[in-house]
């Protein structure tokens, strides 16, 4: 005869499928927490690649910096006239380099363009560059207006974005360009200037980088220094001693 009160109540099912819930739930939320962490790091670990291949890309084209001259006219029908070729701004920089991004060293001189731009609807500012093919002094002196009459140094046509821009850098909260200036004399000091006027290249460029969401685990703040490997001035005629 079998025992009345063999079985399952209803309360003890109730209680069976909520501790399997809860347990279920439990389980949910820890692989949510895991995943999280999962994306969090991989997107860290994809800022850090971007910012070292923006960091190598900078190095590399300033490394491969040329001397090369323009022709610039002050106006369309005006005499040309003969200047250094090299364009260095706060937020802007332009300079003919035997580096480029598609083609590395193996391609042709390129006129490299370096621009920071603020973000569409969003905080922040991006670094873009666009590179252009380079074909001796008037494809130089077509990007320059002559002298600037406000002050000393060179006015140049506006660096703007097109299909062609690579963005270098995004969302940070700053980005900008310094030139180092040695002393004529030959000896210390040196001194960092943001707008670059002198009829020379600079002997170094200092890039600062600041992330618009710094992250402890991060450097808040990236600079660093390139020198500039060529001083030969190409309007200085050459002497064979």
């Amino acid at each position: 005869m079998k025992d009345r009160r063999a079985g399952v109540t209803l309360l003890e099912l109730l209680i069976a499928v909520s501790l399997v819930g809860l347990l279920s739930l439990g389980m949910l939320m820890a692989m949510r927490v895991g995943l999280d962490a999962l994306s969090r790091t991989r997107q860290r670990q994809a800022d850090r690649r971007r910012l070292l291949v923006a960091q190598r890309i900078l190095e590399m084209q300033i490394e491969g910096l040329m001397a090369v001259v323009a022709d610039c006219r002050s106006a369309p029908q005006a005499p040309p006239t003969r200047v250094l070729f090299f364009q260095g701004e706060p937020l802007s920089m332009r300079f003919v380099t035997s580096y480029s991004i598609a083609e590395a060293h193996r391609g042709l001189p390129r006129i490299v363009e370096f621009h920071v731009m603020p973000l569409e609807h969003e905080r922040g500012v991006r670094l873009i560059v666009n590179e252009r093919p380079y074909a001796g002094p008037d494809s130089t002196g077509a990007l320059c207006l002559g002298p600037d009459p406000q002050g000393p140094g060179l006015r140049f046509v506006p660096i703007e974005p097109g299909p062609g821009s690579f963005v270098l850098a995004d969302r940070l909260a700053r980005c900008e360009f310094s030139y180092q200036r040695v002393n004529p004399a030959g000896e210390p000091p040196l001194t960092w200037v943001p707008r670059w006027t002198d009829p020379f290249l600079p002997s170094a460029i200092r890039v600062l980088m600041e992330p618009l969401d710094p992250d402890e685990r991060l450097v808040p703040v990236v600079s660093w220094v390139v020198p500039v490997r060529v001083q030969k001035n190409p309007l200085v005629p050459y002497v064979d001693n």
